[in-house]
């Protein structure tokens, strides 16, 4: 009775199926098996071009946002007090992070430095096709070389990434821009420098916003549209600096992924000089991947002052993952990386119990050498145990039954099998089942 009042007084809502939160996923094991494609193939790429991986705490203090990020993004923070009463913010981006960490140690480093990561961060977005409040992303930058070969690199890194995954250049394009030739463009027409960051955010939205409102947005800044207008009809002229770059990637046989166009800016402040973006080019996604230069960011960062050029880029899964989805190459390419990365190499077939001692000692040697191996946990019928190592993805099925001291091999693709003895039975697969 008194365990019956005790129970009556719990909260109903406690009892309810828990939701998944807005914006956040759960990963299955295909959804998880799609992810570490994405997540093996940006690593792939970025040691191929001589990157060497890091990461950094998921927690930072608000303070490093809110000085160095700027714009929208702070609306956006998961932030609270945490028990040692320090307000603190989930990681939404990782350059601030990466510069506190090249501040610290810079003079531990051989310049330049190419590093990559590819951790999770949460931001407090609208919910839409392509973007959710948690995600995975690759960054790699370079940091210590001031030079346009530096910016190409990146480029070209960028390039190599996204091809990796079978996209090609009908499928994206990228878009580089000159964040320098718009400040100039402000301060040339009376723009303050301390306005030119609002000045900016504007000009970052012409492509999203009517042109009306692009209008009165301009008006504090006295430049009318028209003088805009002016300025992004030659680009070429207006972005002379980038010229090295483009003949860098034009060098590499690169340069057919790359369109000059001035109204990329890049939202957040610490960007200074070289900027791009990277978009499908049917146009049904959200930016695929962004970046440029962010030469004053490590000084700022710094309390002796390190003062090194730095460049990098981001590239998220979610909207990689669209695109990837909706290119029949791409995907076939996905679908077979999953295959060959499916769950088990074999799967022993136990037919009769009294081989299961002899069956769990070739499961371990088996192990033991590399491949992947699965078995019955209890005695099932011999139809499910194949049935369950077709779903498993196998690519043979090891029958320990009435043929011992011999055992049956199964090609489950070819339905083809063969009798040998036990004792050979891992020369038998090192021939006709490499190990991965």
């Amino acid at each position: 009775m008194r365990f019956a009042l005790e129970t009556s007084r719990v909260d109903p809502s406690l009892c309810r199926p828990m939701n998944l939160l807005p914006g956040f996923r759960d990963f299955y094991p295909e959804d998880c098996a799609r992810r570490n494609y994405i997540l093996s193939r940006w690593r792939e790429v970025a040691r191929r071009y001589g990157c060497v991986e890091y990461d950094g705490p998921v927690l930072e203090p608000i303070d490093l946002y809110k000085k160095k990020s700027g714009g929208e993004l702070l609306g956006q923070l998961f932030d609270f007090v945490d028990k040692g009463e320090r307000h603190v913010a989930m990681r939404p981006e990782m350059t601030p992070t990466l510069a506190r960490m090249v501040a610290a140690r810079e003079r531990d480093f051989k310049k330049p430095l190419k590093w990559f990561c590819v951790p999770q961060f949460f931001r407090y977005e609208k919910q839409q096709r392509g973007r959710l409040r948690e995600f995975y992303q690759l960054n790699c930058d370079i940091i210590g070389e001031p030079s346009p070969a530096a910016d190409a690199e990146l480029i070209a890194i960028v390039i190599d990434t996204l091809r990796a995954f079978g996209l090609t250049k009908e499928d994206f394009v990228i878009r580089v821009s000159d964040r320098t030739a718009w400040t100039q463009f402000a301060m040339a027409r009376g723009v303050g420098e301390e306005q030119v960051p609002d000045f900016l955010n504007v000009i970052d939205k012409l492509e999203r916003t009517p042109r009306e409102e692009i209008s009165k947005r301009l008006a504090p800044f006295s430049i009318p549209i028209e003088s805009v207008d002016a300025f992004l009809s030659n680009p070429a002229a207006e972005a002379a600096g980038l010229k090295t770059l483009t003949e860098d990637l034009a060098a590499r046989g690169l340069d057919g992924f790359v369109e000059l166009d001035l109204t990329i800016v890049r939202g957040l402040a610490y960007y200074t000089g070289f900027v791009f973006e990277v978009f499908d080019r049917r146009k049904k996604e959200r930016a695929l991947a962004g970046g440029g230069r962010y030469d004053k960011l490590l000084s700022l960062m710094s309390d002796n002052k390190v003062d090194l050029p730095a460049l990098g880029f981001g590239m998220g899964d979610v909207v990689l993952a669209n695109l990837i989805q909706d290119t029949p190459a791409a995907k076939a390419q996905m679908d077979a990386w999953m295959a060959r990365n499916r769950a088990v190499d074999l799967y022993a077939i136990i037919a009769k119990e009294e081989q299961r001692p002899a069956a769990l000692f070739y499961i371990q040697q088996l192990r033991e050498i590399g491949y992947r191996v699965d078995y019955p946990l209890a005695p099932v019928k011999i139809g499910k145990q194949f049935q369950t190592a077709e779903q498993l993805g196998a690519s043979l099925a090891i029958v320990f039954g009435d043929e011992w001291p011999q055992v049956k091999v199964k090609d489950l693709a070819k339905r083809e099998e063969q009798l040998v003895p036990a004792t050979e039975l891992l020369a038998l697969l090192e021939r006709i089942l490499p190990r991965a």
